[in-house]
């Protein structure tokens, strides 16, 4: 099944048991990585932190193209919601989460405590961005 990714399937799942997450193909730590616990929260009820690892961040930056900048200051100038504005905020915020998921993984995580999303923009020559930063505190967690 992993083969497509340069390595045997027994590379794979050695580097899995060796807990070697890094050195996986991206997909893989992607696989391995959604089902981590990621919660706003800086504790959870039931679960107790075993142990803190370290602080994780994820940093995407997203354009925001001519057509949807247009479309958007329409929409500022008459009202209403920008679809095309709230499907990049969604995505960055889909994409920001995975990469803090793969940095909680190769941490040797199991969970991710008091994530905290922030939004900037960044604009200039006619240019706009989305900045989105992502932290949280990388830990392992059992059930109580």
């Amino acid at each position: 099944m992993f083969g497509i990714f340069g390595k045997s399937e027994e590379d794979i799942q050695e580097l899995i048991d060796n807990k070697q997450y890094d050195e996986l193909p991206t997909e893989v730590i992607d696989e391995l990585a959604k089902d981590l616990i990621v919660t706003t929260e800086p504790m959870m009820d039931e679960y107790r932190v075993t142990q803190r690892l370290e602080v994780i961040t994820a940093e995407c930056v997203f354009g925001m193209n001519l057509f949807k900048d247009f479309f958007a200051s329409i929409t500022d100038i008459f009202g209403g919601r920008s679809s095309s504005s709230q499907k990049v905020l969604r995505d960055a915020r889909h994409t920001c989460l995975t990469e803090l998921r793969r940095e909680a993984l190769i941490a040797g995580a199991n969970a991710i405590l008091a994530v905290d999303l922030n939004y900037n923009e960044i604009s200039g020559d006619g240019k706009s961005m989305l900045f989105l930063v992502a932290t949280g505190t990388a830990v392992i967690v059992e059930p109580k």
